[in-house]
């Protein structure tokens, strides 16, 4: 076998395991890190130095997308004046695998003067870190990934996953849902497929909307002003009754090129829409839209009121700029 493929093989496997290692030590001392951060009336400062802080810096940063606000505080900035940005309010995670990282001792020892929770994820749950702490969780490992055991490998990915395993916990707990999710992710594709139909959504003023009775001379202006392709036609009490589209007038000036027919301008609107359009919900994810405007070959889905009258337009432009599609 290749030599590559065995030893990336045994990396996974080693990092594997020290997650799966991680499992049973779950006990009331996670239960109370939960609690401490999910009731922490300030901010969380996730800290840690060397590779450890960069796995801190992805755990404040997955806090803080997932409803609990945090920060990461590099510890040599922190002992430089950084520490002004800790209030007595806020709760401390502090990585270290070895539990005895110099610059988070000397910062410790002064979050626990200020009475500040402390919870530290460590690999040696008796170092000098831990006495410090009002929560220590294990990290330890049996081994680590780098064939000299030297470079934090297992070690680093056990902590992340811990991180992972706080944060994710306090999310449920929280009861963060989609909504608040899309709130805190409002950029990227990830907010994008959280947007609902109402978000997309041509409504108001932007809505072309015509009478059944307008003659197709005044839709056709209709429909070169609100610039959708479309409009929506209402009846004599406001009530959606029918959709022009572009493919409706195609067919309708087919229709009017046959001998004894009546032109198209002359027309009434009622005489070419397509009755019945495909509504959606206003609240409903725009993704959801996708597989009915594909089912039906249709490129607008209406929003109707609770009383029948059309309340906006959802078109496949829409989609496809927003990279729903």
């Amino acid at each position: 076998m290749n030599e590559s493929l065995t030893r990336a093989r045994q990396v996974l496997q080693i990092e594997a395991r020290a997650i799966e290692a991680l499992i049973p030590r779950l006990d009331h001392r996670f239960e109370t890190a939960v609690r401490i951060l999910y009731e922490c009336r300030g901010r969380v400062i996730v800290t840690g130095m060397g590779k450890s802080g960069l796995i801190a810096k992805k755990v404040a940063a997955t806090l803080a997308s997932t409803g609990t606000p945090a920060l990461f505080l590099h510890p040599g900035d922190a002992v430089h004046g950084d520490l002004g940005m800790v209030m007595r309010e806020d709760a401390v995670v502090a990585l270290s695998h070895s539990g005895e990282t110099a610059e988070l001792l000397n910062l410790l020892a002064v979050f626990k003067r200020w009475g500040v929770f402390v919870i530290v994820l460590t690999g040696c749950t008796t170092s000098t870190m831990a006495k410090f702490a009002d929560v220590v969780l294990d990290v330890s490992i049996e081994q680590e990934a780098c064939p000299l055991g030297l470079a934090p490998s297992a070690s680093t990915t056990a902590a992340l996953a811990l991180g992972d395993a706080l944060a994710l916990t306090i999310l449920e707990r929280r009861g963060f849902g989609p909504e608040e999710f899309a709130n805190f992710h409002p950029g990227g594709r990830l907010g994008r497929r959280l947007l609902r139909v109402r978000d997309l959504a041509h409504w108001g003023e932007a809505l072309p909307v015509v009478p059944e009775a307008a003659p197709m001379r005044d839709v056709l202006v209709t429909i070169t002003e609100k610039s959708l392709g479309m409009t929506v036609v209402v009846d004599g009490d406001g009530k959606l009754s029918g959709i022009i589209t572009d493919g409706d007038l195609r067919r309708a000036i087919r229709q009017s090129e046959h001998e004894g027919a009546r032109p198209l301008l002359e027309l009434p609107a009622s005489a070419v829409m397509s009755r019945r359009p495909k509504l959606i919900d206003a609240d409903v994810l725009a993704a959801e839209a996708v597989p009915v405007m594909d089912r039906y070959v249709i490129t607008a889905l209406v929003i109707a009121d609770e009383l029948g009258r059309p309340w906006g337009v959802l078109k496949l432009q829409d989609l496809i700029r927003e990279g729903i599609i």
